[in-house]
């Protein structure tokens, strides 16, 4: 009996940890079909081509239905746990900052820097993307909705799980209703496959991307001496040292590059529940750089991309 109780009790634990098992933060953002399909975009001329980019700032001023499609979804996701960033307060954020138009364009007007989804990544800092696609077909007097919501790892862009399907017509039925009722038989399987990928990257680290650039005027290059070894491979032990069981891809090396990918950082700093973003573990080597004596700069694209300039600021 009191191996029962014990066994019992074990499992009370093992449940109880599992629920309180910490779940990723979600943001929910229109995709870009929907933004072009619906005229919600900006044209840039990106060295004499047209780049059409989504324009949520003015998505959000004029649509009701993206409003309730975004707070459909985010309430759903949130009845079951996950902690969500608001999309529109967040672009409300980079459209008083201005940040939006300064970061679009580059300082010599070679094109787009970053693209408006990018800097609301960097802004929000979620986890998981849900991308959601809608349109409500007419049928006579009768209308159904065709629906697709991609769960995309903020960092990386890659697809971690997704629904789709189109309901059936109805006459009387609103827009959030539809969806609801297109996305609610889904929607658990969506969650485990999100916690899964969750759970998994918890085990073995966030995958990022790191690269290493070496300025025209450098006074030093990558296959300088530097402890003993070349400059390169001082920086490919520290990335081995730092990240989730010395796991990463050197893609390309020379004396003025090297690409980094997959390379999987722990979700948290050591000891702590303070999440390590690419930033933050990218600056400690930049730090380390520059306390050899090696000048750079360091800069972002998106949350999961780090590129450090050897040779100045």
């Amino acid at each position: 009996m009191k191996r029962i109780w014990l066994l019992f009790a074990a499992l009370c634990c093992a449940v109880g940890a599992f629920s309180q098992a910490k779940k990723p933060t979600l943001m929910v953002v229109p995709g870009d079909v929907w933004c072009n399909e619906n005229g919600f975009v900006k044209h840039f001329d990106n060295m004499g081509e047209n780049q059409v980019v989504p324009d949520y700032v003015k998505a959000f001023q004029n649509s009701g239905e993206l409003k309730v499609a975004v707070t459909t979804i985010g309430s759903m996701m949130q009845q079951r746990g996950f902690p969500l960033k608001d999309m529109e307060q967040t672009v409300k954020s980079l459209a008083n900052a201005s940040a939006e138009d300064m970061a679009t364009t580059s300082k010599n007007g070679e094109g787009l820097a970053e693209s408006p989804l990018d800097l609301l990544k960097k802004r929000a800092k979620s986890d998981i993307i849900l991308e959601l696609y809608w349109k409500v077909n007419k049928i006579g007097m009768r209308k159904s909705l065709t629906f697709n919501l991609r769960a995309l790892d903020a960092y990386t862009n890659k697809q971690v799980a997704a629904l789709s399907g189109t309901t059936e017509p109805t006459i009387s039925e609103t827009t959030e209703l539809m969806l609801q009722s297109a996305v609610e038989g889904g929607m658990d399987q969506l969650n485990s496959e999100l916690m899964t990928y969750f759970t998994d990257m918890a085990n073995k680290g966030r995958e990022v991307a790191l690269n290493i650039k070496v300025w025209n005027d450098s006074p030093k290059n990558l296959e300088d001496d530097l402890n003993g070894g070349t400059l390169a491979d001082f920086i490919e032990e520290w990335v081995s040292n730092h990240t989730v069981n010395k796991s990463f891809s050197l893609l390309d090396a020379t004396e003025n590059m090297m690409n980094f990918e997959q390379v999987r950082i722990p979700l948290y700093l050591p000891g702590t529940e303070v999440a390590l973003d690419t930033r933050r573990w990218a600056k400690d080597l930049s730090k380390e750089l520059s306390a050899k004596g090696i000048a750079n700069k360091l800069m972002m694209k998106g949350l999961g991309e780090a590129t450090i300039v050897i040779g100045g600021k």
